[in-house]
Formats: structure tokens, C-alpha cells, sequence
């Protein structure tokens, strides 16, 4: 077990995990981060459980001073990290000494970044996760993001880790094939299945969709993504009778700007939902800023599945590597 003592909070320092799952049939959302990918992939890096809570960063880091010695990584977003004044590289481990002190810089290329350490952060289990619920002010932390003064224990460090199993001392570990971790840009379009509520938009709603760009406003948070752009135009109206809300799902209501729910979501809604983000988009869609703008291509739900299973093989053979 060790100590982190926060010196400076950032702009917004929570303990994420992979979130809640199975409550949301009595109104608890599942949240967790909102990169749910980077943060696998520095726990898997770490040695650690995949779910295992770390620290996610919004925009502006914070400074961080390990009050022992421990292993940890930074993945997700660029955030021009430094442990005691030396630059460090996103997607590597590191080892801390005592006192050593970690803090961040110029936002460079994304949004969240995730701050893993061997073992994983360790706060209470509240609904069988970890995770920090903002709007509940439950999970993480006391139910709230980081302030000057915390002090964070971390789990025991795995043994696993040592010897030949990772080289935190080179880089000939770091397989660089593996580049769809740190893929960011927006560049290409967010991909999206349509349903379940299709049928009550006007054909010119989806051709506004998939030609037009969408900004995402500053009225944006864990939540959700207010966009700006086309109007995507109802058949009728926008309300239905309340049902489920899955991550990225796209709720339009009657001003026609639609909504993408991310992880903080309710876990119901009456708004028409004209499509979902599709799974492998949401880390690239979690790294977007206010002001940041994108557009939609619409896939099938095979299309989907199929670019999932892609995603999960790369991340079975980046375990592999760690194991063999």
C-alpha cells in the first residue's frame, strides 16, 4: 500500500473505474470513466484488474506528490505530464520514488487523461464500484472531485509486475502497432447505429445528420454532449413514454439539437433518440472539448459488433504481451 497527497487539484481530478453495472433498473447510472479504453490499457500495462479505479484528469492536471515509492502510468489524453521537472510519455510505465512529485502542463491533444498506479486507488466499494457519481455525490473520493490536502491510499502493488514480465526501464515493451489507444482525432466521422426511435425523424433529419456538423457547446459535462448544428427535424413531436439510455445514446429533443448521453447518463429518458454512438467511438468522443466539432456516419449494428471484436482482440493481444 502507499500514499499520493494531492498539492493541487486540477480543474477536475476524480477516482474512476469501469463504473456500476446491473443497477440501472433502480435508477443508478453506470459511470465510471469516461475513456473507459485508456483506462484498461494502464491497468493492463500496470498489471493491475482492467477495473481497477485510477484518476481521471479533465483538461488541466493536477500536482501530485507519491509519499512512496510505486509503479504508475498515464494514457488517454496528452496533457504534457512531468514527474520532478522530467517530461514523461503517455501509454508508458513509470516508477516513483518517495517524494517524488508528478504534475502537468499544456493541454496538447484531447481532453481526459487517466493516472494509474499498481494496485489501483483505494476508496471504499459504494454500489460495487469505486467510481465518483458528481451529481449523486457518491463513490471516489468522499463523492467529489479532488481537493488540496487529499490523501489517496493505493492498493497493494501485484508482484506481477516485477522481473521480465514489463520493463519500465526501456522502450522495446511499448509496441507502437497498438496506435488506436492514443487515436483522438476528430477528423474522421463519430459513427453511430440508428434506432431505437428512427422511425419518428423525417428523412431530412437523417440527411442532416450524416452531411452536417454538429458543435459540442459549453453546456456539456460528464452527462452529456449538447450539440449545435442542423436541425434534425421530428415526424410529429419529440416525446415518447421514458425508456432505457445507453452510453452515446442520441436523444433529439423538439428544438431538433440533439443530446449524446455519455457516462454520468440517467438511466431513462422521453426523448425521441434518433441513433448510439457505437462503443469503440465513445473514447474518442469522451477526448472531445467544447467548441470541438463533428460530424456523423451512420453504420450497421454488424458494422458495430464487428469493429468492437477488432477492439478486443488488439486488447487480448496487448494482455498476451504482458503475460508472455
Amino acid at each position: 500500500m502507499g500514499t499520493i497527497t494531492v498539492q493541487k487539484p486540477g480543474l477536475l481530478t476524480t477516482v474512476q473505474d469501469l463504473g456500476r453495472r446491473g443497477r440501472q433498473r433502480f435508477g443508478v447510472t453506470v459511470g465510471g470513466a469516461m475513456d473507459p479504453l485508456a483506462l484498461r490499457i494502464a491497468n493492463i500495462l500496470l498489471g493491475n484488474q482492467e477495473g481497477a479505479a485510477g484518476l481521471e484528469i479533465t483538461v488541466l492536471g493536477p500536482k501530485l506528490q507519491f509519499q512512496s515509492e510505486m509503479s504508475f502510468i498515464i494514457t488517454g489524453a496528452e496533457l504534457s505530464p512531468r514527474l520532478d521537472g522530467a517530461s514523461l510519455s503517455n501509454w508508458k510505465p513509470y516508477r516513483a520514488t518517495a517524494g517524488s512529485v508528478l504534475e502537468f502542463g499544456r493541454c496538447v491533444l484531447g481532453c481526459r487523461a487517466y493516472v494509474a498506479v499498481s494496485g489501483g486507488i483505494d476508496v471504499p466499494e459504494v454500489l460495487g464500484s469505486r467510481s465518483t457519481f458528481l451529481k449523486g455525490e457518491f463513490g471516489g473520493y468522499h463523492g467529489r472531485p479532488l481537493r488540496a490536502g487529499d490523501e489517496l491510499q493505493t492498493g497493494d502493488e501485484l508482484q506481477t509486475f516485477e522481473g521480465s514480465r514489463l520493463d519500465i526501464n526501456s522502450d522495446t515493451w511499448f509496441h507502437r502497432d497498438l496506435t488506436f489507444a492514443s487515436n483522438y482525432s476528430l477528423a474522421e466521422p463519430i459513427r453511430l447505429t440508428l434506432g431505437p426511435q428512427d422511425d419518428r425523424f423525417t428523412e431530412n433529419a437523417f440527411q442532416a445528420l450524416v452531411s452536417g456538423e454538429y458543435q459540442i457547446t459549453t453546456d456539456s459535462d460528464r452527462m452529456g454532449y449538447r450539440l449545435k448544428g442542423p436541425e434534425l427535424e421530428h415526424v410529429d413531436n419529440a416525446d415518447i413514454i421514458s425508456d432505457y439510455i445507453a452510453c452515446g445514446s442520441i436523444q433529439v429533443p423538439k428544438n431538433g439539437q440533439p443530446i449524446i448521453l455519455m457516462a454520468d447518463r440517467q438511466t431513462s429518458g422521453g426523448y425521441t433518440k434518433i441513433g448510439t454512438v457505437i462503443k469503440v467511438d465513445i473514447p474518442r468522443l469522451a477526448q472531445a472539448k467544447p467548441g470541438n466539432r463533428i460530424q456523423f456516419q451512420i453504420v450497421s449494428a454488424d458494422e458495430a459488433l464487428q469493429l468492437y471484436r477488432q477492439q478486443e482482440e488488439r486488447i487480448q493481444y496487448l494482455k498476451n504481451l504482458q503475460i508472455s
